[in-house]
């Protein structure tokens, strides 16, 4: 396969062995997601040729940087590198801390100008101020600017937000989220945050204690019941959708998806955008018959395709919508009551809808 980010790497260290194999589109963010100490950060250092991988073989979108004794040293690699912390020059301004990134690639190969990496991280009223003068989130759009400023072929991002504040973290996605909407080029994210692979990942590879479990499109691994993600409060699933119309007599947006239409309180969202919709387990609610006298706008006709324990006194259900899967969380009391089995048609009332912006 040429197209893609394809990596298959092997590192000992004493008490931890990593032994993976990638298969990454070569467009769109890809999440490593799992614990600490599971393997994602050895995985990307790997993959940058930091840390010496032997017999390892790496490719991205056809090009070898890695396979077995040929080796691409780290500073011939085109890649950007964004750390947990920003590395910036304190002795440098912003401008020539993004000028700095500027001088490792040839004029002829320069893809991503230093105005648009300004313009795509929202920065340029910092250009004459020194890192010391930066929040947290300014300093890390700055890294970011900086490591698209090289003009990479691949873009490495290990925990950007970990040092941040939520406040931070809020500020920061909106960045993140154009980086992944309007940039050509692969993008490998490491995240033991559940709540950031759902905003941003559009593939997910799961590692645990330095190996793959799973691998796949992000929906589709978030709501298998197999896997962690797919348990708890905090479980849920992100759906692909286009804005369809605005309601301006109550204030709603209206949406489509491969499972039917949604309704939400106005986002902001324009006819015809294409959006990401998250929708927890906790939020959606099962009866059996269509119910007409209730506040649930959003009632939508589901199949059950698989049930599992999630823990002592509740149920997590999965819902097939003829296209598009959702997770709703009950007690098993109310599974026991509805009968509820595998083919078991049911409706879906979904309380609670999100956009990701």
């Amino acid at each position: 396969m040429s197209d893609g980010v394809h990596a298959r790497l092997k590192v000992d260290h004493p008490g931890f062995s990593l032994q993976v194999e990638l298969d990454l589109p070569g467009r769109g963010v890809s999440a490593l997601f799992g614990p600490s100490g599971c393997g994602k950060t050895t995985c990307l250092r790997a993959i940058a040729g930091l840390q010496r991988a032997p017999g390892a073989r790496v490719t991205v979108n056809g090009e070898a940087w890695q396979d077995g004794d040929m080796f691409l040293p780290t500073h011939r690699r085109p890649l950007g590198y964004v750390f947990q912390e920003t590395r910036l020059f304190a002795h440098l301004d912003v401008r020539r801390n993004l000028e700095y990134g500027m001088k490792r690639v040839a004029t002829a190969d320069r893809r991503v100008s230093l105005a648009q990496a300004v313009e795509l991280l929202g920065i340029g009223h910092l250009l004459a101020r020194r890192p010391d003068t930066l929040s947290g989130g300014e300093r890390q759009r700055v890294g970011i600017a900086r490591a698209l400023a090289t003009s990479p072929r691949l873009l490495l991002m290990d925990e950007p937000l970990a040092s941040l504040d939520l406040q931070r973290k809020r500020e920061i996605l909106p960045y993140l989220e154009r980086l992944h909407a309007e940039l050509d080029m692969p993008v490998i994210y490491v995240s033991h945050a559940p709540d950031e692979v759902a905003r941003l990942a559009d593939h997910l590879v799961l590692l645990d204690a330095g190996r793959v479990t799973a691998s796949g499109p992000a929906n589709a691994l978030m709501t298998r019941l197999d896997l962690p993600l797919a348990h708890g409060d905090a479980a849920g699933a992100v759906v692909a959708a286009v804005v369809t119309g605005y309601d301006a007599a109550y204030g709603l947006t209206q949406l489509a998806f491969a499972g039917g239409t949604l309704c939400l309180p106005h986002s902001g969202a324009r006819v015809g955008q294409a959006v990401r919709v998250r929708i927890q387990a906790r939020d959606v609610s099962l009866t059996l018959q269509h119910q007409a006298a209730t506040s649930v706008l959003n009632i939508l006709p589901a199949t059950v395709a698989d049930l599992a324990e999630d823990g002592p006194a509740q149920v997590m259900v999965g819902l097939d919508l003829g296209g598009a899967r959702l997770l709703a969380r009950i007690t098993r009391k109310s599974a026991e009551l509805l009968r509820l089995g595998v083919g078991s048609a049911v409706h879906a009332q979904v309380k609670g809808v999100a956009i990701l912006e």
